[in-house]
Formats: structure tokens, C-alpha cells, sequence
């Protein structure tokens, strides 16, 4: 797949893409030719545009051998943050928007999310099982400061006694600590904290709008001191660029609260690895070659490989090894346990204004 030139009359800041390929799904592809008339003195700087949709359902279901959970909310499509590697851009092509730069700079907002998750929860026949938050995109990227959405929706659960689990790397989320330190306290909330690098530059070009390291530790010793089980999430771990900094990670991440740990190889699905390619090319062109040559031994010659239990984990010597030093960290850090199992006992319906009070 080869990418589109850059727009000429776009500047951009602290983005993760660069162009805007076309989406997988459409039917025709546009390619920008220029006249040399169409170039503008001062190119005007791109900024993020959140689009509100009204949803008409907020529980998604999976099936999915490889992953824990059979349910998740997710009140935001795209992401501000711009990760050149997240695996949800190609979920921005069923839009009809580009998984580059549209991605990460066309927000689509659903403020009737807690809504919606109070009547889907509360149907008859509903069967309670821990909601995992931030599968797809961030629930704490920018926007969420202003719109509330996400903490709206914790407070459904809260008042549901209803399980979550949460992965984040948007520093929003210790505005909501009372909340989840609460439903920590009901054995109800787990939280996940992505921490990719210690290094801020890098942090910065892979990850342009995201927290720096040092914020992602400081969110987890918040959630932790109000006595949110932690994980660390190790991810993507990329050869040459970050993998080196592993047990440096899990070592930063255990001295500020994190319990446990995750981690999982770069994967790079359809439309991601062109754009991450080109990332390399614009932002570490000396080590493009090695880093991909490295993550295609991993992946069985390929750049991406989406088979069921082979994705989150990669193949072969390199990606054992990746494992392995994983393992052995683990151990040694004292990350190696499970996450509390989250009680689904405690689910009812919140009390509403009339109803009469249990004796017991």
C-alpha cells in the first residue's frame, strides 16, 4: 500500500499519521495531483473535530478465543492521542474515514452512552460479567475532560454495583479516582495503565497527545493509592525502538503501585503497518529496516499475522525470548500474580425515590 502525499494546506502538530489513505472500503481511491497553483502561503494547522452521535446500543459482545472479556463500552470512536501503532485505526475505515490522520483527528463522541448502558444492564434476563473500558480507544483521551462521559458511565456501574475493567493511558482518569476507589473498595474496578517507554522523546513521536512517562507513573500511583488493583500494561513492546526497556518498565511501574503486569508484541493489522512504516521513515529512517525485519520474524515473514493465539503473542526465537524476559521480570518484581477476581454478587438495580427499604 503506498500512501498519499501530505495535504499541502494542512499543517500539522503532535500528530501520530501523516496522510490520509483511503479507507479499505471504498470504492474509489483519491490521488492529489498538483498544477503548482493549489499551494497556499500559509498552511492552515489541522485541528481535532468531535462529531456527537446518538447511539442506539453501547454493549459490544466478542467471541474472541485470545481475550478475557465478552463485553465493552466504548464512548468514543478514534483517538486524540495519535499511537502510530493502535490496532483500532482500520475500525475507523466503517465510517468511511481514513485510518490515518482522520483517526486520530475525527472524534466521534457518544454523550447517551450512560444512557444506554443503564437500560442494557438493567433488562430482564440481563447476565452480570465484568465491562472492560478501553479495548478499542481511550476512554480518557482529551475530549473526555470536557464531555464526562466516561466517569457518567462509571457512575452507572457504581450505582449498578455492576464489574468493570479499564485500560487507559489519558491522565483524565485521577479526576475519577473517588469514583473508582470506591468501587475498588466493593471489589467492583481493575484498572490497566499503558506505559510503551521511559524515554519521553520517544513517548512524544510515538504517542503525540498521550500523557508523558512520568504522568502514566504518577496515574498509577493515584489509582493505586486509592486502592484500584493495578496492572501495568508493557505495550506494544517494538524491537530496537522500546523492547530493550522492558524490565525498566516493569520496574518504574511496581515502585509506583502497579500489582501486576501484561505485556504484548506491536501488531500491526491492515491499514497500521503502511502508516508505520511511514512513521519510521519520517521519524527513525536509520533503524526502519531492522525494526521491520525484527517484527516479521515475530510474525511468521509478515508484517502482521491475525491468526487467534498467535496475535498477542507472535512466533518463533525472538518473540520466546520477548516472553520469556517477561516472565522472568515478573517473578523477580513480584508482578507475576492474577488481578482480583471482580464480584458479580453484588449486582442490583440502584434504589429508586418511593421504593421501600430492605429490613435486612
Amino acid at each position: 500500500m503506498t500512501l498519499p502525499p501530505r495535504h499541502p494546506e494542512e499543517r500539522l502538530r503532535a500528530r501520530g499519521a501523516d496522510t490520509r489513505p483511503d479507507a479499505r472500503f471504498e470504492p474509489y481511491q483519491r490521488i492529489r495531483e498538483s498544477d503548482g497553483w493549489d499551494y497556499p502561503e500559509d498552511p492552515v494547522l489541522l485541528r481535532t473535530e468531535v462529531t456527537i452521535e446518538q447511539a442506539r446500543s453501547i454493549i459490544a459482545r466478542n467471541t474472541s478465543p485470545d481475550i478475557t472479556f465478552d463485553r465493552s463500552v466504548n464512548p468514543y470512536r478514534g483517538c486524540e492521542h495519535g499511537c502510530i501503532y493502535c490496532f483500532a485505526r482500520p475500525s475507523h475505515a466503517y465510517l468511511g474515514l481514513s485510518p490515518g490522520l482522520d483517526f486520530e483527528t475525527r472524534i466521534t463522541a457518544k454523550p447517551n452512552a450512560p444512557d444506554l448502558l443503564a437500560v442494557e444492564i438493567g433488562r430482564r434476563g440481563y447476565a452480570v460479567a465484568p465491562i472492560a473500558f478501553g479495548t478499542n480507544t481511550d476512554p480518557y483521551q482529551p475530549a473526555e475532560a470536557r464531555l464526562g462521559i466516561m466517569r457518567a458511565c462509571i457512575g452507572v456501574l457504581s450505582d449498578w454495583n455492576h464489574p468493570m475493567t479499564l485500560v487507559t493511558r489519558g491522565a483524565t482518569v485521577m479526576r475519577d479516582v473517588d469514583l473508582l476507589g470506591d468501587m475498588a473498595g466493593r471489589r467492583l474496578v481493575t484498572a490497566g495503565v499503558s506505559l510503551t517507554t521511559l524515554d519521553a522523546q520517544l513517548s512524544r513521536d510515538l504517542e503525540p497527545r498521550a500523557p508523558s512517562p512520568t504522568t502514566r507513573l504518577k496515574m498509577i500511583e493515584c489509582l493505586a493509592r486509592a486502592g484500584v488493583p493495578v496492572r501495568v500494561m508493557a505495550a506494544p513492546m517494538i524491537p530496537v525502538l522500546n523492547e530493550h526497556e522492558l524490565e525498566r518498565i516493569l520496574t518504574a511501574a511496581r515502585d509506583a503501585g502497579a500489582s501486576t503486569a501484561a505485556m504484548i508484541p506491536v501488531r500491526l493489522p491492515l491499514e497500521v503497518a503502511p502508516l508505520f512504516r511511514d512513521w519510521l521513515d519520517r521519524h527513525r529512517p536509520g533503524m526502519a529496516a531492522h525494526v521491520m525485519s525484527r517484527i516479521q520474524t515475530m510474525r511468521g515473514g509478515r508484517d502482521n499475522d491475525p491468526r487467534f493465539g498467535a496475535r498477542m503473542r507472535g512466533e518463533g526465537g525472538e518473540a520466546e525470548l520477548l516472553h520469556k524476559r517477561f516472565k522472568l521480570a515478573k517473578k523477580r518484581l513480584g508482578l507475576d500474580g492474577q488481578s482480583p477476581v471482580l464480584d458479580c454478587n453484588l449486582f442490583a438495580p440502584p434504589p429508586r425515590s418511593g421504593d421501600q427499604l430492605s429490613l435486612f
